[in-house]
């Protein structure tokens, strides 16, 4: 597969791919221990997958920056 995002927005796609992921993942979960595998379970995740994917995607791309710094000063340098 040939890249076709420019390396200008490399940020903003991880925190898309980033953020898509882990609300799936996420609500599923909780979907599952709220109604179980029941009738209409698919259709109930991804209601609730969607608004939380509207919620994660800015916080990714607002809290990103902030979670670089901190662990710029946790971690040891190389060498």
């Amino acid at each position: 597969m040939r890249p076709f995002i420019p390396r200008r927005l490399e940020q903003i796609a991880f925190g898309f791919l980033l953020s898509c992921l882990m609300s799936f993942l996420i609500s599923g979960v909780s979907t599952v221990l709220t109604l179980g595998f029941a009738p209409g379970f698919l259709t109930s995740w991804i209601a609730a997958w969607l608004p939380s994917w509207a919620i994660a995607f800015p916080a990714v791309l607002v809290v990103a920056p902030f979670v670089r710094r901190i662990l710029h000063r946790l971690v040891l340098p190389e060498g």
